[in-house]
């Protein structure tokens, strides 16, 4: 693991295949939109978000996966969606053009074109009636995105896949998926995973953390292409730092144990319908307080069939009988 300031050495792309459409919010600072209430369904994939949900509360989990609950949007996750998409969509101008005035100019229209398709988002600054508060948010959003020129060129990369969905599925019938911020491919071949993070680098006791996602995603393309990615890497616009990790083939064999140990403990909670909370400090910016027992709340009627003598985790992480 590394931590940088530096620019980063520049990685040439190859054409990029069509995007397939983004199914679910995966990257960091993404908005997670209101959903209809619709019939619910035993999970079949696993996703890093999800994945780390379940990890921090099994409750959490159930809520957003199995209740599908809505969440209000948030500021801070919107502006993360905001700059998600101009950092993507300024590879679509010529090299020459890809420069910080540039990117800071599509900032206000990617607000409109975000609005367009997330109406709902406008409810962020309903009562900013005089837009002092909504020009702050998008001068906010300036800084994160002038800050990336500081830690890479775009004038020296051509990426191979931009917010690109992956998905495949192991031996034992689990399927992986999520979205890559970036892919750069080497004329050499070699691979890099780049993800984008509006937030500050973590201190370096949680570094393992942060790199999980990472590692998920360098599972997936070692199963979809039979390759190993050469680096992972990730660019904290809050703080200025770049943190890398080089993989070997143990953290892919690793990450799979640890996955596939994660979805049994999944699959048993859904079939026993106990998703325990786990409480911890994040609870604080949780949308689901009113329905968690931690807080005085009730959970919604599970909507799932429970099977008899199914297990549960008994909160110190093993299993045992109901």
């Amino acid at each position: 693991m590394s931590t940088s300031q530096q620019p980063v050495t520049p990685v040439v792309g190859v054409p990029a295949a069509a995007p397939e459409p983004r199914s679910a919010p995966e990257a960091d600072g993404v908005a997670t939109a209101a959903v209809e209430p619709r019939p619910a369904a035993e999970p079949t994939s696993l996703s890093p978000s999800r994945a780390s949900d379940f990890m921090q509360c099994p409750l959490l989990y159930r809520f957003r996966v199995i209740d599908r609950l809505p969440e209000k949007p948030s500021e801070a996750a919107t502006r993360g969606t905001l700059v998600h998409a101009v950092l993507e969509r300024l590879f679509d101008d010529p090299a020459i053009r890809r420069t910080a005035p540039r990117a800071k100019a599509m900032i206000p229209g990617q607000w409109t074109r975000l609005l367009e398709t997330r109406p709902e988002l406008g409810e962020l600054f309903a009562e900013d009636v005089g837009g002092e508060r909504l020009a702050r948010w998008l001068g906010e959003a300036e800084q994160l995105v002038e800050r990336w020129f500081s830690l890479e060129d775009p004038t020296r990369l051509e990426p191979a896949e931009r917010e690109m969905f992956v998905e495949t599925e192991l031996e034992s019938g689990l399927r992986l998926r999520g979205v890559i911020d970036r892919v750069d491919i080497a004329p050499t071949g070699e691979v890099r995973i780049v993800d984008y993070k509006t937030g500050k680098a973590p201190r370096p006791e949680y570094s393992e953390g942060a790199l999980f996602q990472m590692k998920f995603y360098a599972l997936v393309i070692w199963r979809l292409k039979n390759v190993l990615p050469r680096r992972l890497q990730l660019v904290y616009l809050g703080s200025g730092d770049v943190l890398t990790y080089d993989p070997v083939m143990d953290d892919l064999a690793r990450m799979e144990r640890k996955l596939l140990a994660l979805w049994d403990a999944i699959r048993q909670a859904t079939r026993s319908g106990d998703w325990r909370p786990r409480p911890t400090k994040l609870c604080g910016w949780c949308d689901h307080q009113a329905f968690c027992p931690e807080f005085g709340g009730t959970p919604p009627v599970y909507p799932l069939s429970v099977s008899p003598g199914a297990s549960v985790e008994d909160g110190q992480g093993r299993m045992g009988p109901v």
